[in-house]
């Protein structure tokens, strides 16, 4: 896969935007420190590769016998990541949650991350639109599948684990209006760049 760099600059950029996981992961760090956010971190993994295993396989028939059919989800998937960028752009400031709260059972934080991936569009539209773009048609479906997806998983527990250390270290910082600002508005170009770049891609 020739691609591959930029299918994982683009999951990084994906998994970096502030959305409702990122969130969750920065609000158990401030809440329950470090260690609290291992089970939900692993939980949104696990409803990553259960949305990827969902979505994308039940494309590959139909894109590895449509050329048409890749055309549109390419420009679907630049769209949407332009889209993103945009909304990005002009979404209101908001802060991450700095009350205490009562601490949760591991199981209990494992189930909510899965859940709330399962619900998330981002990671929906993702590998429905943009994740098919990235396999070579004329080699093997299941290893290509396999490898984009557990590298894609494998990069939410980096960085979300990276967003808890980051919780820890400038929480005051990070929950306030115009942290959560800055983030919204570098997501924003980088989305709207990789946008306009994967619409001038070929296979």
């Amino acid at each position: 896969m020739d691609n591959y760099l930029l299918f994982i600059l683009i999951a990084i950029a994906t998994i970096l935007s502030p959305g409702p996981g990122v969130i969750m992961t920065l609000t158990n760090a401030i809440q329950l420190g470090l260690s609290g956010t291992f089970s939900g971190i692993l939980g949104i993994a696990f409803g990553t590769f259960v949305v990827a295993t969902i979505s994308a396989t039940s494309l590959g028939l139909i894109l590895a016998t449509s050329t048409l059919a890749f055309s549109i989800m390419k420009f679907i998937g630049a769209a949407y990541l332009i889209y993103l960028g945009i909304k990005l752009w002009r979404s209101p400031s908001r802060k991450v949650s700095n009350e205490l709260s009562q601490t949760k059972s591991k199981l209990k934080q494992f189930i909510g991350g899965i859940t709330l991936q399962l619900t998330n569009p981002k990671a929906v539209f993702f590998f429905m639109s943009i994740f098919p773009q990235f396999i070579d048609l004329a080699s093997n479906y299941l290893s290509q599948f396999t490898l984009l997806v557990v590298s894609y998983s494998s990069l939410v527990v980096i960085i979300h684990f990276a967003y808890a250390l980051l919780a820890k270290s400038t929480h005051h910082w990070l929950s306030s209006e115009k942290g959560y600002r800055l983030v919204n508005r570098l997501g924003a170009i980088t989305f709207m760049g990789f946008g306009v770049g994967l619409a001038s891609t070929s296979r």
